[in-house]
């Protein structure tokens, strides 16, 4: 059953005082981001080169997928189970779209914190040999985080297999990881991404994704600085991981949800554009 215009109203607020809240992350973003600049002098070869390998994996990953593309039977098996009591339990990428959005929240806050929980578990793996497991913790991390924002997707009957959905995975992540001066952009951009006369203007964005990646590895910076002692880097990976992915996730679950909710408004204008425009018997 599709909500009533005043129910997606109220979503949309709840969504952009969301977006309001995120102008207090600067001051933490920027702090976290020093040591980057002071350590990245002294980082052994080998993580530069996974640093390289991380661009390179972006690349693919915007041009087909590559190895991040998930695959999306699991999420609509998970909405399948909290439909069958309505009658339905055979959910695929065409029901999707008109699942209420109250199960896709459901279904995306599963994700996130179904996720939270493996990245805490990988980075107090990759923690425990201090900074020089961290060659091997980044290529897992921008994994993990890729594969959470393509599952927010899903939840939110969007197809990360077609390349324009994969940039707005992309810029998500970016948003995520960017200042307050970057998230305005960044939300200004998101703002027109479905509007018809913007899609060049979308696809011409593909040419800077790899500003994405060199953000995203600059808030590695206390991460590199804790991870300089190498039982210590267990708890710092294990906490650091963890937010990284629920900072993601959550990006990635309001910025989606937004999406949904101005795409059933517009189809709520235009079914009160027909009634008023069909004669009355």
């Amino acid at each position: 059953m599709r909500e009533s215009r005043e129910t997606l109203v109220t979503a949309l607020r709840e969504v952009e005082a969301w977006e309001k809240d995120q102008n207090d992350l600067w001051f933490w973003e920027k702090l976290g981001r020093l040591p980057f600049v002071l350590l990245d002098r002294i980082t052994p070869a080998f993580v530069q080169e996974k640093l390289g390998k991380a661009v390179d994996e972006m690349a693919a990953f915007l041009e087909t997928g590559g190895t991040y593309l998930v695959q999306d039977e699991p999420i609509y098996k998970r909405f399948g189970k909290r439909l069958e009591g309505q009658g339905t339990s055979d959910v695929g990428k065409e029901e999707i779209t008109a699942v209420p959005l109250t199960i896709m929240n459901d279904v995306a806050m599963e994700l996130k914190d179904s996720r939270a929980n493996f990245a805490t578990v990988q980075g107090a793996t990759t923690g425990f040999g201090g900074i020089f497991t961290l060659a091997i913790d980044i290529p897992l991390l921008m994994g993990t985080s890729l594969k959470v924002l393509q599952e927010m997707a899903l939840a939110y009957g969007y197809r990360p297999e077609e390349k324009r959905e994969r940039l707005f995975v992309v810029k998500c992540l970016q948003f995520a990881s960017s200042d307050i001066v970057g998230k305005k952009a960044i939300l200004a951009e998101l703002s027109r991404f479905d509007d018809p006369s913007a899609q060049r203007e979308v696809m011409a964005q593909l040419q800077g994704w790899r500003e994405v990646v060199v953000t995203y590895t600059e808030n590695y910076g206390w991460k590199k600085l804790f991870q300089m002692v190498p039982i210590a880097g267990i708890l710092f990976g294990a906490y650091l991981n963890r937010s990284t992915v629920q900072d993601v996730a959550e990006a990635g679950m309001m910025l989606y949800r937004k999406r949904r909710i101005l795409e059933r408004l517009r189809e709520c204008e235009k079914s009160e554009e027909i009634t008023k425009t069909t004669p009355q018997p």
